[in-house]
């Protein structure tokens, strides 16, 4: 059964990473209803922390980080890091050039590895961030704040504005821009109830308050955004591992039925060869 025997290592393959492709996918699914789950976490934060702000008016308070005049545009592009991230990856790209052509005057800042091949022909001096994995999102997260601070507290840049995906459901994974800096959007919310609390003590210079604010609330929008990249590629990664499993069985199924038509053929000819020789020996 010659013919046979080699399609049957054919079948193994087709049977191996069929096996693999499930497997991969499972991984992947998990680790995104793991990690949506784990999301819900932050709402309450983020609820808590709107409601700090209202304890105190910062309306006439001036910080580079609630107002800024700079011209200069911050673009931090968040990609994911992993497999079969291709096409989810240029997306972000897209959006982030894209929205590049709106500014006069922009830097780009790069959160994964992918950033650097593509976004170094518009800023020469690139900051690149790798590493964007759950186990350290939160270090990522302080180290990008700290180096977006730095930037806006000298001048180099007076706004920033973030590129990323946000997984609005498991099929659905959007590419999304995000205003970060200045957070005068939170100031303005606080503004709409601070005449409603009287007798607050400020015990510390209201600029050091709204500094170490600022700080916690761009850490914390940071680690948000970068779970939520995790997340979206998650969800995109199993969906690119789902179609490659629907084309894997499909040609499964042709392997197998090369097999089985090459395993007839094979018993086929035997009977014919037998038969051949039997009639060789009557004769």
């Amino acid at each position: 059964m010659g013919k046979a025997n080699k399609v049957k290592g054919e079948l193994s393959d087709a049977n191996e990473m069929v096996t693999l492709i499930q497997t991969l996918k499972d991984i992947a699914d998990n680790k995104f209803f793991t990690l949506i789950n784990d999301k819900d976490k932050f709402r309450r934060f983020g609820e808590t922390f709107v409601e700090f702000f209202r304890l105190i008016s910062f309306s006439k308070v001036n910080h580079p980080l609630i107002r800024n005049d700079n011209p200069t545009v911050g673009i931090l592009v968040v990609t994911g890091e992993g497999s079969f991230l291709g096409e989810f990856n240029n997306k972000i790209f897209r959006l982030a050039l894209t929205e590049s052509e709106k500014h006069e005057k922009y830097k780009f800042i790069g959160v994964g590895e992918k950033c650097t091949d593509r976004l170094v022909r518009y800023t020469p001096d690139l900051k690149v961030f790798t590493g964007i994995d759950i186990a350290r999102i939160y270090e990522l997260a302080v180290d990008v704040k700290d180096f977006l601070v730095k930037q806006i507290m000298e001048e180099k840049i007076g706004k920033v504005i973030v590129a990323y995906s946000w997984p609005k459901t498991f099929d659905l994974q959007k590419p999304r821009i995000t205003k970060l800096m200045p957070c005068d959007d939170l100031l303005a919310k606080q503004a709409q109830f601070v005449q409603q609390i009287e007798n607050v003590i400020e015990e510390s210079d209201p600029g050091d308050i709204i500094g170490y604010l600022a700080n916690l609330w761009l850490t914390t929008r940071l680690y948000e955004i970068f779970m939520d990249t995790i997340i979206a590629a998650s969800a995109a990664q199993s969906q690119f591992l789902d179609d490659s499993l629907d084309k894997m069985k499909k040609e499964q199924v042709k392997v197998k039925m090369k097999y089985r038509k090459a395993k007839k053929g094979d018993i086929d000819k035997s009977l014919r060869e037998t038969f051949s020789a039997r009639m060789m020996t009557v004769s």
